[in-house]
């Protein structure tokens, strides 16, 4: 077995078991593998946290650990889609993680017992949908928007970790601003806020409006529907949430006893 088998074998067994999304260069120092490490290789993994690049097969010119892992995972994925194997290992909230894939769902939510009231209410993800696209938002803009009070809605969110208090507005009684989590991008399988859907990837273009009147004021001429609009993102956001949960199952979750 040569070295490059043997470091695969070992990222291989680092990611089989983490709970959680690991950055290369955290891979690289439980391998302890960081010693004498050049100052750019944490740049380069400080770059692919962020998720710049948006695959875990991204090239850096130097040889260091960092970029060693990252062969390592590209040579791990080669091979387990050469095999026909059932998961492969993708990036998500800016680390790296083993995951089964897609079509493989059903067995593993059957498995791991999902029950129906786990599952997050059509309120539940408007309101998840609205923080997302709009954050950092405002309570009383986030109830503008859903016409509705979302006190216990979004204490629910924050209790599930999906959402959290992201500081505090500069306004008069300094209220505070709502924003999303990391486990948010676990769960909807996410390297960041960038790869959310745009509304008008989800949406049907809207049917063509005739041409406004002479008489009619420029105001008027210009009401329409926009499907950028945070009502959009809501259903963009929704249709994304009611797949997400069988698009992505952590491939440990598997062995759990």
């Amino acid at each position: 077995m040569n070295e490059d088998q043997e470091l695969m074998l070992r990222v291989e067994a680092v990611l089989m078991t983490a709970d959680r999304p690991l950055g290369e260069r955290k891979v690289a120092s439980i391998l302890d593998l960081l010693d004498g490490a050049s100052a750019s290789d944490a740049s380069d993994d400080s770059e692919a946290a962020k998720g710049e690049g948006g695959g875990v097969d991204a090239k850096t010119s130097d040889r260091g650990p960092v970029a060693d892992i990252r062969a390592a995972i590209a040579a791990l994925n080669n091979a387990y889609e050469d095999a026909g194997r059932s998961f492969r290992i993708e990036r998500v909230a800016g680390g790296l993680q083993v995951l089964t894939l897609p079509q493989f769902a059903a067995d593993i939510a059957r498995l791991k017992g999902v029950r129906q009231q786990s599952k997050l209410s059509q309120a539940a993800l408007e309101t998840l949908a609205i923080i997302a696209y709009r954050q950092p938002i405002l309570r009383a803009d986030l109830e503008s928007i859903r016409g509705v009070a979302c006190g216990e809605v979004l204490r629910g969110l924050m209790d599930r970790r999906l959402a959290r208090i992201a500081g505090r507005a500069e306004e008069v009684g300094r209220p505070m601003l709502y924003g999303t989590t990391r486990e948010f991008l676990e769960i909807f399988g996410l390297a960041n806020l960038d790869d959310l859907p745009q509304a008008k990837e989800l949406r049907p273009a809207p049917a063509a409006k005739p041409k406004p009147s002479p008489t009619k004021n420029a105001e008027t001429a210009s009401e329409g529907v926009d499907v950028e609009t945070p009502e959009a993102g809501v259903a963009a956001m929704v249709e994304v949430a009611e797949t997400a949960p069988t698009d992505a199952t952590d491939a440990t979750d598997a062995t759990d006893d």
